[in-house]
């Protein structure tokens, strides 16, 4: 049987980056689970068990050098995975066979590992992020004073800027930056809690000595890069904890589904498209094609993992009292697949954000189009002012709109509001004094200065704290 006729995973295939897969693979997975007994080990000998520094080092010599089958032989044999890879790496360190695993529990390797590589991928979701947020404040500073319909309930409402609708998306993964680099922050080791978190085996080892005890898992935590572990825990490390990563990724992806959806709307008015390569094929019955497949992916992937956030928060719940092993499958499938599509989504937000196309004059025309009517209340208070009544007056510009808007829309014809409010000798004006107003700068607030402000005070300084990090791209494998 080939690989082709077995299945493999889209977020390997076609999605995640080989970055990604690697925290995620097996290789990482148990080469961490090496560094862990070498710290439990090294602390041990410490601390004064009978442990030599002959038998640490003999550890540390065989972190890297798993042999696979032989850990698959054994966990067919013992039906589990810690103790095949527990004979495993005493087969390369015969000398230490003996002291592998002192004490320990298999939560000590595998939780304590999980939180390793979920601190690990969260690094990279992290740098990715930032890179995301540099490409999109940029972008906003360079359309900052770009006027555009704003849209409330998809209907046009008033003018903004290009730029300053891109803040908002800026802002919402500004936050998701805050969020993730919190989680960041609490991560702890569950460190050596032992069977039922009560440490009763190290408890044996080092003759009740609590100080020791505690000393071994700060010398622990300490050699993992951590400043602490979990004070109190059943077997396992809180659920809770892969529920709240989890949600901060979902968050992320929050954000880029908001982003992609406002992107393909924005392409379906042709105002703006992500970037399209000089070969690619929008649609195979269609030649002329745009589709925006990029922000669909986007969307795709987001869903994915807005969904996947329950996975864990359902397995948090439902943990029964000291441990249940009805977390094991769920949690190693779906923490791993929410790190992978949020890497992929950010890939390709990275490939989108660093060349979206902008129609200025598409944009421009659309706005004149619908500028008469957002220009009314101006014309209206200037009436008032020349004495008029504005009661009266509102009533006959909603007629006058409504008159306008079914020439628009039912006949296919030109806006003529300004034709039909000229030639009311109840406003007091002439079309070109109402022209003159409709200029689309002086309908969007201040949305240039609110992207000015936004920038200088909230992105200025992430990026500034993160420039060692700024100018990743991303290639897309399809």
């Amino acid at each position: 049987m080939t690989k082709y006729e077995t299945y493999e995973s889209p977020f390997c295939t076609r999605y995640a980056s080989e970055e990604m897969q690697y925290i995620f693979s097996a290789q990482k997975k148990f080469s961490t689970f090496r560094k862990l007994w070498v710290a439990l080990a090294r602390a041990e000998m410490k601390l004064g068990l009978d442990i030599t520094e002959e038998q640490v080092k003999e550890l540390e010599a065989h972190i890297d050098d798993i042999d696979f089958a032989a850990a698959e032989a054994h966990e067919k044999e013992t039906r589990h995975d810690v103790m095949a890879h527990v004979l495993t790496y005493g087969e390369a360190c015969p000398k230490a066979k003996g002291i592998i695993h002192l004490g320990a529990t298999s939560c000590y390797v595998g939780d304590n590992t999980d939180v390793i590589i979920m601190r690990d991928a969260l690094e990279v979701v992290r740098r990715k992020l930032v890179n995301v947020i540099a490409n999109l404040s940029a972008f906003a500073d360079k359309y900052k004073s770009l006027p555009c319909l704003a849209y409330t309930h998809l209907q046009p409402a008033q003018l903004t800027t290009v730029g300053k609708r891109a803040t908002l998306w800026t802002h919402e993964l500004l936050m998701d930056l805050e969020e993730i680099e919190y989680r960041m922050s609490k991560l702890k080791l569950l460190g050596q809690k032992g069977t039922t978190g009560t440490q009763a085996s190290f408890v044996e080892l080092f003759g009740g000595d609590s100080e020791k005890i505690n000393e071994l898992e700060r010398l622990i935590a300490e050699e993992m890069g951590f400043s602490e572990c979990f004070p109190v825990s059943g077997q396992t490390y809180s659920r809770k904890l892969d529920y709240q990563v989890v949600s901060a990724l979902s968050g992320i992806a929050e954000s880029c589904s908001k982003f992609s959806n406002d992107i393909r709307i924005l392409s379906s008015f042709k105002e703006l498209e992500e970037p399209f390569e000089k070969k690619q094929i929008g649609s195979s019955a269609m030649p002329y094609k745009r589709n925006p497949m990029r922000s669909e992916r986007i969307t795709s992937l987001s869903r994915y993992v807005m969904i996947d956030s329950l996975n864990p928060a359902f397995t948090a719940g439902t943990q029964w009292f000291e441990r249940t092993l009805d977390d094991s499958a769920n949690k190693r499938i779906a923490v791993a697949e929410a790190f992978l599509a949020t890497d992929a989504i950010l890939n390709i937000m990275l490939n989108v954000t660093a060349g979206l196309v902008v129609y200025e004059k598409v944009i421009r025309k659309r706005v004149m189009n619908e500028l008469p009517f957002m220009a009314t209340e101006n014309i209206m208070m200037k009436a008032v002012k020349k004495g008029g009544d504005r009661q009266e007056l509102h009533e006959r510009i909603r007629q006058h709109s409504i008159a306008a808007g079914k020439i628009v829309k039912e006949e296919g014809g030109e806006n003529d509001l300004v034709d039909r409010i000229a030639a009311d000798p109840m406003f007091m004006t002439t079309k070109e004094e109402i022209l003159a107003t409709l200029q689309p700068e002086h309908f969007t607030g201040r949305s240039r200065e609110q992207v000015d402000e936004f920038l200088s005070r909230c992105i200025k300084p992430v990026l500034e704290k993160n420039k060692d990090i700024l100018g990743e791209k991303a290639e897309l494998s399809v």
